[in-house]
């Protein structure tokens, strides 16, 4: 087995133990990638000798008896939206091509502290915005497991980097499945941390002249991405920290509720906004089955208050956006431009053409009304388990394949979008494949009750058959052209 293959809790404790050194374990992820990102085009801004003087400065750490920190020598990629300092801020839009960041954002600071070894830049959509990872600046990043489908978006690219091995961590984003959704089409493992656990700071310099609305402010979290439970929740908790220039930073780091029974486990397969794919039901009835084998209590429920949260994500993130729209149409490219035509035709369908003040405010206030109902059904001791989409991976470009197509893209998100207007966290872990490609469920918890939520993770990961993405692990290279 090569260095690549291993996990990076495996990769962390043999660095620290001087099995390997963190520059053979940075030359092994380089290989890799120098194997498969011309095919998929994952990873976009990959720097080897930067790469591997810092890990040369891990090995000296090493040699010098310096305290490690939990990531210590683990090559890690970090997403082009994400503040990183030297590193180009693209946006993924050509117009930005020259922004070099000068700070780290937070996650990437905590990320630094805890000693991973930087690895390349993910791909994402333009602005980051569409559940698929094409931009014009740097091309079509593609699913290893298929082509015909998307790795998902935004953070399509961290989580292509993971299935194909050239990272065994990635650094994502989300707003709106960002991070969940593309680690399902990946078959990799995705965390959207509750909001404040993982601080979401950005230097006022990188930030622009005006700061993020509201709904960026109080709905965008970063978190993991990894290729296990174990991995991911190593890097959740080497993320987490108390961080008061975040507005919704925490003071504390909460400790996890001791449990004195067993955890039940609600299972919602529909929300009435449309009815989930075959594979879909078959990977929530298979992951239901894994949990109750496990010792969890699992019972069949509605919950009709997602399917509300979902309606009010499309009125208050498309409200705040509506501002910010000539610019990201004059900056970004036709497909962002289609996607946002048929995602507000989606929203006028629900809240009208142009939504007043009033349904705004009456917006933000029904949304704390949903967030203190959720909480009081989950409390500390239960769990949701939810679709990742409706739908199984989508096929290329679907969201810009026509009006009904467009419209259909949205519907089927409706458990990536419920969950960011609540704040509370959710994992995506892989519960098996059909027809070749990997199907991810949802797991969400009361607020930060992450470490039970990936217990729960760790049970469907523990008894799901794992499949592989045989394309990408057979190194076959094909250049990917930029979109144009």
């Amino acid at each position: 087995m090569e260095l690549w293959q291993l996990s990076a809790t495996e990769l962390a404790a043999g660095i620290r133990t001087r099995e390997f050194s963190a520059t053979e374990v940075a030359e092994s992820c380089l290989r890799r990638v120098e194997d498969v990102n011309p095919r998929l085009n994952a990873l976009v801004d990959v720097r080897p000798e930067e790469t591997l003087a810092d890990a040369r400065r891990a090995d000296a750490a090493v040699a010098s008896g310096e305290p490690l920190g939990p990531l210590h020598g683990v090559p890690v990629s970090t997403k082009i939206n994400t503040p990183q300092r030297g590193q180009a801020l693209t946006q993924g839009v050509s117009a930005m091509a020259g922004v070099t960041a000068t700070h780290d954002d937070a996650s990437v600071a905590a990320l630094r502290g805890a000693g991973a070894v930087f690895l390349g830049r993910s791909n994402a959509p333009a602005f980051s915005v569409r559940w698929f990872s094409t931009n014009a600046p740097h091309g079509r990043t593609l699913n290893p497991w298929s082509d015909a489908h998307t790795p998902g978006g935004s953070s399509g690219g961290a989580a292509g980097s993971l299935a194909a091995g050239m990272t065994p961590l990635a650094q994502g984003n989300d707003i709106g499945g960002s991070i969940r959704y593309p680690a399902a089409c990946c078959g990799v493992v995705g965390i959207r941390p509750t909001v404040g656990l993982i601080s979401n700071w950005m230097a006022p310099e990188d930030m622009g002249p005006e700061a993020a609305p509201l709904t960026f402010q109080a709905w965008a979290v970063q978190g993991p991405l990894a290729r296990n439970v174990a991995d991911a929740r190593t890097a959740l908790h080497a993320m987490a920290g108390t961080d008061l220039r975040d507005p919704f930073g925490i003071p504390v780091l909460p400790e996890a509720a001791p449990q004195a029974g067993p955890i039940r486990v609600g299972l919602v397969r529909d929300v009435g906004i449309v009815k989930s794919h075959p594979a879909v039901d078959q990977a929530l009835d298979d992951a239901a089955r894994w949990l109750d084998d496990a010792g969890y209590e699992v019972e069949e429920l509605e919950l009709p208050l997602l399917a509300e949260a979902a309606r009010l994500w499309s009125l208050l993130l498309f409200e705040d956006m509506r501002p910010m729209l000539p610019g990201m149409l004059e900056l970004g490219d036709d497909a962002l431009g289609t996607h946002l035509k048929y995602a507000y035709e989606f929203a006028a369908a629900l809240w009208g053409d142009k939504p007043d003040i009033t349904a705004y405010i009456q917006g933000w206030a029904r949304r704390a009304t949903l967030i203190t109902r959720l909480q009081e059904l989950l409390g500390t001791d239960m769990l949701l388990l939810t679709p990742v989409s409706a739908e199984p991976p989508f096929e290329q470009d679907a969201d810009i394949a026509g009006p009904e197509r467009g419209l259909s893209v949205v519907a089927a998100q409706w458990p990536m979008t419920s969950l960011p207007v609540l704040g509370f966290p959710g994992v995506s872990v892989p519960a098996g494949t059909a027809d070749g490609l990997p199907i991810g469920v949802q797991l969400i918890g009361g607020r930060f009750t992450e470490d039970l939520v990936l217990d729960a993770a760790q049970a469907i990961e523990d008894r799901a058959p794992r499949g592989s993405p045989a394309a990408a692990l057979a190194g076959q290279s094909r250049d990917v052209r930029p979109a144009r």
